[in-house]
């Protein structure tokens, strides 16, 4: 049956020709909703109410593949009219996926969903009266202002099978009765309620709400967010779409839930050969703030099967990164040490005929529609006695590959479970020359670890299917595979192989230079662990893939530092300038606030003298509309100093350039007329190294060739780092690495590991917005 046969069919059961239409079009939804009418007809001479026909099409648009073989007992209890109602059938369906094996105990079965049960007008009336007489006090404060909707969930808690419609009604009739006709008052609008606008951080490129959708308008921080994702309970993994159920899945949960005291148990799993970036910072803290925020646990597990790119250091900067972003991983694991495991698991695949040797080159078995391998069929005993020869290094590399029979979502056949490699291993040593692959050793390593959910980027979905399929295969525990929308940022590359070109090419320094995104750079940068994950968290969590431009990140960053970082005078660009009437008989001492919002928080001191040090942009010489700041006819203000300064000479070295300007100062007290800015300044400084970053690509989207069609190596900003050397008040003399400053009117800075006993050297986190004009 199809096309105009299925619309009638559905028009014919009270759907909408035009909704008739849509599901018709939906291949599974159609086919679910002919299985419905199929068996309703089965016990239904009549045709099929409207009432009957919208609980059958609730049955083919929500059931999920789990229980879809007992469509045909909810159609007939629906058509009977033992289910007649979304609330019975949304009862019977959580049952049956509660119970996804073996026959369906009938009687357990009615009693969940309420199967003659009756509910009278009269319970109803007098359930509504007691909750009424609860919460009469408050009802007749706020009149029709009060909130009725708590009642109506509490009447329905207590009489569980009730008519929604008809507890309603009773309500307001109630309601009604106890306070009367709505009054003038009850009818004028209610006051307004200022609202603070919470600003959101990014939107996500594209829609997809497939597996979650959690957005993070009312979260400020990860855990708050997490609180929020719906994903299953422990030992609740058959509940989910797309879970496989076998003979053996029940079992395999309760000794699941033996094991973990049903505990919720995460993983961040990178591999070992690169540095974490600003896309692992959202795995981060998806992963163990989900663990966190339900009493669970996150281990931190490297995926160590690739010992050719994997290097100590790259170990070590990961631990590094997770701890700095604030979490402890419940264990420190590695795929390596079930090396052993996996390779007896492996000949088990192997004797169940679902795995198998093959000799195809690597670039034979690329693309969506590779040649099929002529060895798929090999004799079992024939690939074990090849899979032994693998492992004593009886082939040379890429000569044989372990071979797992099984297609991906994606199309690709077959995907390889173990190839050779004549690479020692940083923890084995040179004990193997074969290594199992992602595709085979991910999902066994959370079996292994009793892992709950596993939580992976979009890209993985495509290997959902095998994830469950191999688990399957070999009889073991078997997670839940849940998957969100990566985090991409404009205006940089995260690619290991990429960033490792910029570092050969000598464009950046190391994996840490401050204009990558990777996690060291940003805390070189100055990027504080809190600002990163409350970015993280203003994300939200959605299946959609995230483009972000940078200064959301920084903006966060920003918001931070605003509150924890004290306020300092550092000048960038010095200009000498000496007050012929300095009011005091010597240098001199200021008390500056290190908040001055919050004095309250400490102050440091500041030495001033007759010469200070002003930046060159607060000095114009010619006059122009707008500025505000230091000129012949204008004079400024002296920030903490109490001092108006007004200019009397300009003194030029032998090229014409400004090197010193002579003032004269009066006390802003008795200043006649208030200047229109206050300057930062430095007396008596030290000085100090500062590098001034920039973005280090041009274009938004430099990997994309139709934005840079010579390669983001052709992308590189000339100006993406100066160096500067500045004029800074004594008072920072002490910072140490990573200590983080406001240079007042000027921006965030960070103290950089490059710093020596002798010469302090900061890094700019990000730039203050400051009006030209005003500053």
């Amino acid at each position: 049956m199809e096309g105009l046969d299925l619309v009638n069919l559905f028009v014919g059961i009270g759907l909408s020709e035009v909704k008739a239409k849509e599901t018709a079009k939906n291949s599974n939804v159609s086919a679910n909703l002919k299985s419905c009418i199929n068996a309703a007809s089965s016990v239904s001479s009549g045709e099929t109410s409207k009432a009957h026909g919208m609980l059958l099409y609730h049955i083919a648009t929500k059931i999920k593949p789990q229980i879809s073989m007992q469509i045909p007992l909810l159609s007939c209890y629906v058509a009977e009219g033992k289910i007649d109602s979304e609330l019975r059938l949304n009862a019977a369906m959580d049952y049956l996926i509660s119970n996804p094996l073996g026959d369906v105990d009938i009687k357990a079965f009615e009693e969940s969903c309420g199967v003659g049960v009756v509910v009278t007008p009269e319970q109803i009336e007098q359930e509504v009266e007691k909750v009424i007489k609860k919460y009469q006090a408050e009802l007749v404060e706020k009149r029709y202002r009060f909130n009725v909707g708590p009642l109506m969930s509490e009447v329905r808690n207590n009489l569980k099978w009730g008519d929604g419609k008809v507890i309603k009604s009773e309500i307001e009739l109630q309601v009604l009765s106890l306070l009367g006709p709505k009054t003038e008052a009850d009818l004028a609008p209610p006051p307004k309620v200022e609202k603070i606008a919470k600003p959101k951080v990014a939107k996500p490129t594209s829609s997809n709400k497939e597996n979650l959708e959690v957005d993070s308008d009312s979260a400020s921080t990860i855990t708050e967010l997490m609180k929020k994702v719906q994903f299953h309970k422990p030992g609740e993994n058959f509940k989910t779409d797309g879970y496989v159920i076998t003979e053996k899945t029940m079992d395999l949960l309760k000794e699941h839930l033996k094991i973990t005291g049903g505990q919720v148990r995460t993983r961040f799993p990178p591999e070992p050969n690169g540095i974490l970036h600003i896309g692992h910072a959202k795995a981060i803290n998806i992963n163990f703030g989900y663990a966190a925020a339900n009493d669970g646990v996150c281990f931190l597990r490297y995926d160590d099967t690739n010992p050719e790119k994997e290097e100590e250091k790259f170990f070590v900067g990961i631990k590094d990164m997770v701890e700095w972003l604030g979490y402890k991983p419940y264990q420190i694991t590695h795929s390596s040490d079930n090396f052993d495991q996996l390779y007896e698991w492996a000949k088990g695949l192997i004797k169940k005929g679902l795995a198998y040797v093959c000799h195809q080159k690597a670039e034979e078995m690329k693309g969506f529609n590779p040649v099929p391998s002529p060895w798929r069929e090999r004799p079992v005993d024939e690939s074990l006695q090849l899979f032994e020869d693998m492992k004593n290094g009886l082939f040379e590399e890429g000569a044989a590959t372990l071979r797992m029979k099984v297609t991906l979502e994606e199309g690709k056949l077959d995907p390889v479970a173990y190839r050779i490699k004549y690479v020692a291993h940083h923890r084995t040593g040179d004990r193997w020359c074969i290594y199992p692959t992602y595709d085979y050793t991910h999902c066994l390593c959370d079996s292994i670890e009793h892992i709950t959910h596993s939580l992976c980027t979009k890209e993985f979905q495509s290997r959902r299917s095998s994830y469950y399929w191999l688990c399957n295969a070999l009889d073991i525990y078997c997670p839940v595979q849940w998957e969100y929308g990566r985090l991409n940022v404009y205006y940089t590359v995260v690619s290991k192989r990429k960033i490792a070109k910029l570092i050969t090419e000598k464009i950046v320094h190391d994996w840490d230079d401050p204009r990558l995104f990777t996690l060291t750079a940003l805390r070189r940068r100055g990027f504080p662990a809190e600002a990163i994950n409350n970015f993280c968290a203003g994300m939200g969590v959605t299946g959609a893939q995230m483009g972000v431009d940078p200064q959301k990140l920084e903006a966060v960053v920003k918001d931070t530092l605003d509150l924890t970082a004290p306020r300092s005078m550092v000048v960038l660009a010095p200009l000498k300038v000496t007050i012929t009437n300095f009011p005091f008989d010597g240098p001199t001492s200021i008390e500056v606030p290190d908040f001055p919002k919050e004095v309250q928080r400490g102050s440091h001191s500041v030495t001033l003298d007759r010469v200070i040090y002003i930046d060159r942009s607060d000095f114009r010489e010619v006059e122009e509309k707008g500025y505000r700041r230091l000129t012949k006819g204008q004079a400024v203000g002296l920030r903490y100093a109490g001092l108006v300064i007004s200019l009397e000479n300009i003194k030029k070295d032998a090229s014409g350039q400004v090197v010193e300007l002579e003032v004269k100062c009066t006390s802003s007290a008795t200043c006649q007329e208030k200047p229109k800015a206050f300057i930062h300044w430095v007396s008596n400084p030290m000085f100090v190294e500062v590098r001034l970053y920039e973005r280090l690509f041009q274009h938004q989207n430099p990997e994309d060739t139709n934005e840079v069609p010579g390669g983001f190596l052709s992308d590189i900003n000339p100006h993406s780092l100066s160096v500067v050397e500045a004029a800074a008040d004594k008072s920072i003399s002490g910072a140490k690495v990573y200590d983080k400053f406001q240079f007042e009117r000027v921006g965030y800075f960070s103290v950089d590991p490059d710093s020596t006993e002798g010469k302090l050297i900061f890094n700019r986190t990000v730039m203050l917005k400051e009006d030209a004009g005003k500053s």
